[in-house]
């Protein structure tokens, strides 16, 4: 397969919003317009639930790790690299949903859970401690993703794949943008918060 319909497969792959998806059939409920208004499982778990929540957490998952395997097909680590970062384009700026996605989170996870397990076990770890600790998602959400492209070089993976890290650490953060302004303020929601509207 060509790298161009590689790559846009990938990023259509992307562009499912599970989150969207679940919350609708499920639920009943359209999250852009509920909680946080992102399309994410953090909102979903905010405002319909649980069980709603795991099922978009694990779909968001399957798209990075997809895009990782669709990648891989090419033969070209640089190629597979692109084809995982276009992915998490994809649900940050979904074609389906007029191009207004999640943070991209989840859909990083399955990439990073793909390219190398002890990774994925290290952040997770430190994500889970982070929202015991101080009770924020994306405050667990922006540190895992700045420690991301540092533990990808200290573990000694290829160039191609750092690289991918720091430009999916970046683009996390500048999702995060809003949560950053409201963490200084002191107005950023907590796990425990439910949504109120």
């Amino acid at each position: 397969m060509k790298t161009a319909a590689l790559m846009i497969l990938c990023y259509l792959i992307g562009s499912i919003p599970f989150s969207f998806i679940f919350s609708k059939l499920m639920g009943g409920v359209d999250i852009r317009k509920r909680g946080s208004h992102n399309v994410g499982a953090t909102n979903v778990l905010r405002t319909t639930g649980l069980k709603i929540a795991l099922l978009a957490l694990l779909g968001d998952l399957l798209k990075g790790m997809a895009a990782c395997w669709l990648g891989s097909l090419s033969g070209n680590a640089a190629v597979a690299a692109l084809c995982a970062a276009v992915a998490v384009i994809g649900h940050c700026w979904p074609v389906f949903l007029s191009f207004k996605g999640g943070k991209g989170v989840a859909t990083c996870a399955g990439i990073v859970l793909y390219i190398s397990p002890t990774i994925f076990i290290i952040l997770v770890a430190i994500f889970i401690l982070t929202i015991i600790l101080t009770k924020y998602v994306s405050l667990g959400s922006i540190i895992v993703a700045s420690i991301l492209p540092l533990l990808a070089f200290i573990l000694n993976e290829s160039g191609s794949v750092v690289l991918m890290c720091l430009f999916l650490a970046v683009l996390v953060i500048v999702r995060h943008h809003e949560n950053i302004r409201k963490l200084i303020n002191g107005t950023e929601a907590k796990f425990t918060e439910k949504a109120t509207s």
